[in-house]
C-alpha cells in the first residue's frame, strides 16, 4: 500500500485529486494540508511513501516546505510537485530543494495515479516542460572541452600567461574561458573554481 499526503491550499482541488487516488486500491490518502507548514507536520505526523507538494500557497509556500522536510528526512518520503506552474524558475527551485518529481495538475486520473506509483518506487517524474527545462540548465552549466582544459591547468598552478602560451590563445581568451567557468560552476574566483571542479568529478 502506497501511503500518500495531499497538500494543496484550495479544498476543491485536494477533493478531487483525493478522489482520484482512491480509485486506485493500492494507494491510501493517510492526510491532507493546506500550506507548507502544515504539510511538514503532517509528514512527522504519518511518514508517508509520497507528499504530493502545490507550490504557490498564501500560508507557506511548497518551496520552503520541501526544504524542511529534507532537512530531516533526505530520502523518505518522495516528494512530488503538483502544480500548474511549469516556469523554469518554479521547476528548478523544486527540484533543487529536493523535490523528487515535478508534474502539472492538467494530468489525468490515470497518469496521477502512475505518478504516484513511480515516485513511491523511487523513479524519477517530470512533465515534458520540466524535463525540457532541466536538460535545458545541465546543458548551460556544462563546461566545453577547452574549459577543461583551462581549468586542468589553473588547478596545476599555471598564471593566465603560461596558461595562455600552453593553450595557444591570447591571455583575454583564458580571462573570457575564466569568466564562464566562474559562472557556470557558481563561484567568484580560481581556488573556488577548481575545489569544485573537483566535487564534481570535472577534474
Amino acid at each position: 500500500m502506497i501511503t500518500v499526503i495531499v497538500t494543496d491550499d484550495h479544498p476543491i482541488v485536494r477533493d478531487g485529486v483525493m478522489g482520484m487516488l482512491k480509485t486506485d486500491s493500492g494507494i491510501e490518502v493517510v492526510a491532507e494540508a493546506s500550506s507548507g507548514p502544515e504539510a511538514v507536520a503532517q509528514v512527522g505526523r504519518h511518514d508517508p511513501d509520497v507528499v504530493l507538494m502545490d507550490l504557490r500557497m498564501p500560508r507557506g509556500d511548497g518551496v520552503a516546505a520541501i526544504t524542511e522536510i529534507r532537512r530531516t528526512r533526505p530520502t523518505r518520503p518522495a516528494i512530488l510537485v503538483l502544480t500548474t506552474y511549469d516556469t523554469d524558475r518554479d521547476i528548478h527551485s523544486a527540484i533543487d530543494a529536493g523535490a523528487n518529481g515535478y508534474v502539472l495538475k492538467a494530468l489525468g486520473r490515470q497518469e496521477l495515479i502512475q505518478a504516484v506509483i513511480d515516485a513511491a518506487a523511487g523513479r524519477s517524474v517530470l512533465a515534458p516542460a520540466a524535463a525540457e527545462s532541466l536538460m535545458s540548465r545541465r546543458q548551460e552549466d556544462q563546461l566545453t572541452g577547452r574549459e577543461i582544459e583551462v581549468l586542468q591547468q589553473i588547478a596545476a598552478g599555471g598564471t593566465n600567461r603560461s596558461v595562455a602560451q600552453q593553450l595557444v590563445v591570447s591571455e583575454s581568451t583564458v580571462k573570457t574561458h575564466l569568466l564562464h567557468i566562474y559562472s557556470k560552476l557558481k563561484v567568484r574566483d580560481r581556488a573556488a573554481a577548481v575545489r569544485v571542479a573537483f566535487e564534481k568529478g570535472l577534474l
